[in-house]
């Protein structure tokens, strides 16, 4: 009997060791879990045994609701999912979804992510009539300001992440979301903000330049507009050289992974095969 359960012990470990992690998916804008379907089946199919959560909050119109509500409502399904999982989950945010992923990841200590992929999404904010038109067709970017900074504005979710470089006072003193989750605006959860996000084994970023609805798509790698209309990469802007969120410490630590690939269409990397194959599984452990 004691061979025997050594035995089993011993193939449990390996079983446990071979043994993909759970995966949580989390949807774009005016979209759903269905949207993220395709990549549910190939992680399946490609990682057999894999448990893969698709989350359907705030689907479609809801999807415009508050940034952190959005975090704190699908942060305490994540952080449910992440109970059952010690061994630690992988966590995929597409577009405004990845966005939403990464303010949970900073925000709750008792989510264990392992690997965090952010596809597409405006890390360092968004600033472009592409996104604009998929719900609010009416507006354009140079005016969209009158909208967003306002208490109005801000109860919708591209507000929170609106950031027009011609109006950073205004975005400093209304935006409720994204300067607080990149430590631009300093606050009592910052240091919470870096050290969870720290945590990290892996950080991902996917993004390239035919996508055409982040603006610019240096966003989705945290690069953004400066002066003149000219975009500054991640490593030189001023969140990745003070460090503010962690950036910097996960590049030099080998944990920060920055994917560029042309030729890809907004609406297209949660739908391609191929992405999913090529990009998105070898991250996946």
């Amino acid at each position: 009997m004691d061979k025997e359960l050594l035995l089993f012990m011993l193939l449990l470990s390996v079983h446990l060791c071979l043994t993909y992690k759970p995966v949580v998916l989390i949807h774009g804008i005016m979209t759903g879990s269905g949207s993220m379907e395709m990549i549910s089946h190939r992680i399946q199919e490609k990682h057999p045994g894999t448990v893969v959560y698709n989350v359907n909050r705030f689907e479609s119109w809801s999807s415009l609701e508050t940034m952190w509500h959005q975090v704190l409502e699908i942060g305490m399904d994540v952080a449910n999912i992440s109970s059952k999982h010690p061994e630690g989950i992988n966590l995929v945010g597409y577009s405004q979804g990845g966005l939403v992923a990464r303010g949970i990841v900073q925000t709750f200590p008792n989510v264990s992510v392992s690997t965090f992929i952010s596809l597409s999404s405006p890390q360092a904010g968004q600033y472009g009539a592409g996104f604009l038109h998929v719900v609010f067709p009416g507006l354009v970017k140079e005016s969209a300001y009158e909208l967003f900074y306002s208490r109005v504005g801000q109860h919708t979710s591209v507000g929170n992440y609106w950031k027009d470089p011609y109006h950073q006072t205004l975005y400093e003193s209304y935006s409720v979301y994204l300067p607080y989750i990149n430590n631009h605006i300093q606050s009592a959860k910052s240091e919470d903000f870096k050290n969870n996000l720290l945590r990290l084994k892996r950080f991902v970023l996917i993004g390239g330049p035919d996508d055409q609805v982040i603006t610019p798509w240096q966003s989705s790698q945290f690069g953004y507009y400066g002066i003149n209309d000219t975009v500054v990469e991640m490593r030189d802007q001023e969140i990745y050289q003070s460090d503010r969120i962690g950036l910097r410490t996960l590049d030099e630590t080998k944990r920060l992974h920055i994917v560029t690939v042309p030729g890809v269409n907004h609406f297209n990397w949660h739908m391609n095969v191929s992405i999913v194959d090529d990009y998105l599984l070898p991250y996946l452990d």
